[in-house]
């Protein structure tokens, strides 16, 4: 089904990202920033309510199940590569986001090929965890100085790249989970 809630939501969260590439396109206007953040973290709630909808009123489809990861990687990557471009990630904290990007590319490529073998390694609670971690922190880098239109004293840079640390030290755990799990089934063929 193309239009259940569940993939609508899928929709938005695609139709999102450019319009917040637009606005880091800005980085040194608070007021786009803020957008950014806006429409960041609408991205990230939608991705946890299309999962809810489409348990919740059982509304699956294989549309949705081949989407809401491209969706998923795709706003993570492109805002990675943003906020690497605007120099909110630099440095050694490259590094990090490096290891997210190679991440999602290395695990898209093990989905591609266990589903050519009618093979698909679920979701981990864990990797659900990484992507809460991955949202959190580049919501905390999206907002940036603009988080002073919440609270002047929010350190929301320092506070987004632990979390992208974090998020990166969990991206290599289930990163390798996932590669084990492939070579493990390639092995039994």
């Amino acid at each position: 089904m193309l239009l259940n809630l569940p993939n609508i939501l899928t929709y938005s969260r695609i139709i999102m990202i450019p319009m917040i590439v637009v606005c880091l396109f800005y980085p040194d206007i608070t007021l786009f920033r803020m957008i950014a953040f806006i429409l960041f973290t609408l991205s990230g709630i939608s991705d946890f309510l299309d999962g809810w909808f489409a348990r919740k009123l059982n509304m699956y489809s294989d549309l949705g199940k081949m989407l809401d990861p491209i969706a998923d990687k795709l706003l993570i990557c492109v805002i990675l590569v943003m906020l690497i471009a605007t120099k909110d990630i630099a440095g050694l904290n490259i590094c990090a986001a490096l290891i997210i990007l190679c991440r999602e590319f290395l695990v898209s490529g093990l989905r591609e090929y266990l589903a050519a073998t009618s093979m698909s390694i679920p979701v981990s609670l864990l990797a659900k965890w990484k992507t809460t971690f991955q949202i959190l922190s580049l919501g905390f880098l999206v907002i940036g100085d603009a988080s002073v239109w919440i609270h002047p004293d929010i350190p929301a840079h320092n506070i987004g790249i632990f979390l992208l640390w974090f998020a990166a030290i969990l991206t290599v755990y289930t990163g390798y989970d996932y590669l084990k799990s492939g070579i493990i089934h390639a092995l039994k063929k």
